[in-house]
């Protein structure tokens, strides 16, 4: 409680201070600046980043072993340069392993299509049952023969007998002519069984010719068969060629090694990210705007670009793209805001120009002022001569006969340093810059210009 009382009574002593420094020198001095026609810009300042459109990565195109990367960042690459490769001995025994495959099958489809055995079994088969038939002729032709012979040893039979009977035949006539008998029978019925057995064989001898045929047609299936398998391991085979190919990785285009991810010799999968590679002539901007400011940002709209990686000369540029959908973005003081990325690119010279002075790369902090509405001629104000009245009108203080009268403005297009006066002002009047809550309206003033008579202070009344 002391310490307040204190602070108050030194804040009463410093205004009865002013106010008699005032009267004694004529007025309170005060900072003041005319209002003026010029140029008069809207913007958005915000933060942001330069960053690369597109980035190449050179990655691992299939499972292997990558040889030790020399290249290391910032250094130039061209396009179809050799920035990488996989250890060849691999590649190579996969190709051999691939092509012995196809060979193999080859030989396998030319060994296969060789009928030359078959044919000559089929020929012989051929041969064998015309043989086989004719036996079966010869045989028939035996058996009735043999029918025959029979048939006459019956009848001699018959007539032996009946001249045995008349004592015309002796008993061993007799006896003759019945073993006779009997031995044709023996033979007919020997021919008989020797037909059956030679049919039989004929039967199964007429199959030969097609059970080979059809060895033969299997073949030509077989054939067809090892023909996809030939297609199959050809595909492989062009499949480790291409992979072999692909063991030497180039780079897309000519640029700068951004980041190298690995350097050592080892064992890799496919899609592992090997190298960066960008092209640092193609850099842009990016910064995140608050939702509720970029709605006045347009595509083409001048930017200014600024901070330490720039250097003491602002560049510009214009916006290239501005996203349709904002994200939620905490603030150093731990608020959540709406933001929306916008892109924006430099212009040539001012990139070449910084390219070759500074070596500016991707990532680098930079500040952005995009301008979004301009009007030439207009009346301005110093931003800093404005405040609210109670009623949310801005007002200054305009110097008028050597007083500071509060004045009620219309304001146009504005932005952290200048505003548009509509109405409420002249040309060439001065207003208060950053005026002091004790500011009264009536209070006499002594002006102190600023940027035009550095530290001179104009007459009184002027």
């Amino acid at each position: 409680m002391r310490t307040w009382v204190i602070a108050a009574v030194a804040l009463v002593a410093v205004v009865l201070a002013a106010v008699a420094i005032s009267a004694l020198n004529g007025g309170l001095p005060v900072e003041a600046a005319a209002v003026v026609r010029g140029k008069v810009q809207e913007f958005v300042d915000e933060r942001g980043k330069t960053r690369l459109p597109q980035t190449y990565n050179i990655t691992m195109p299939q499972d292997g072993r990558i040889s030790a990367i020399d290249l290391v960042e910032g250094t130039p690459v061209h396009q179809g340069q050799v920035v990488a490769h996989i250890v060849t001995s691999d590649l190579d025994l996969a190709v051999e392993a691939a092509t012995a495959a196809v060979d193999r099958l080859k030989a396998s489809i030319r060994e296969n299509d060789d009928v030359s055995v078959e044919t000559t079994g089929l020929k012989q088969s051929l041969d064998y049952v015309d043989s086989m038939n004719h036996m079966v002729e010869a045989a028939k032709a035996q058996v009735e023969s043999g029918h025959a012979k029979l048939d006459y040893t019956n009848n001699n039979v018959d007539r032996t007998r009946k001249m045995y009977q008349s004592k015309t035949a002796t008993q061993d006539e007799y006896e003759q002519s019945q073993l006779q008998q009997v031995q044709a029978g023996v033979e007919y019925q020997q021919d008989l069984l020797m037909l059956r057995a030679i049919e039989a064989l004929q039967a199964a001898t007429s199959l030969l010719p097609t059970g080979v045929q059809q060895y033969i047609d299997r073949k030509g299936l077989t054939h067809d068969v090892l023909k996809m398998q030939l297609e199959e391991a050809s595909v492989r085979l062009k499949e480790m060629e291409r992979d072999r190919n692909r063991g030497e990785l180039h780079s897309p285009v000519d640029g700068v090694v951004l980041e190298r991810a690995v350097s050592d010799e080892r064992q890799a999968t496919a899609g592992t990210v090997l190298l960066k590679i960008g092209r640092l002539e193609d850099l842009e901007l990016e910064a995140d705007i608050l939702s509720q400011d970029v709605v006045k940002v347009k595509e083409g709209d001048e930017v200014e670009i600024s901070g330490p990686a720039i250097g003491p000369t602002p560049v510009h540029g214009t916006v290239k793209r501005i996203y349709p959908a904002g994200f939620t973005k905490v603030s150093s003081l731990g608020v959540e805001q709406q933001r929306v990325k916008v892109i924006m690119g430099f212009n040539p010279d001012d990139l070449a120009r910084l390219r070759k002075e500074r070596e500016l790369g991707a990532d680098y902090r930079i500040r952005v002022r995009v301008f979004t509405a301009q009007k030439e001629n207009a009346l301005t104000a110093p931003r800093s001569a404005l405040f609210r009245g109670g009623d949310g009108k801005w007002l200054v203080f305009a110097i008028r006969d050597g007083r500071a009268k509060l004045q009620p403005i219309e304001t146009g297009l504005m932005n952290d340093e200048a505003v548009e006066i509509k109405s409420g002002l002249h040309e060439n009047e001065l207003v208060v810059l950053a005026p002091e809550t004790g500011l009264k309206d009536g209070t006499r003033v002594k002006p102190i210009l600023r940027d035009r008579e550095a530290n001179s202070q104009l007459p009184d009344g002027d």
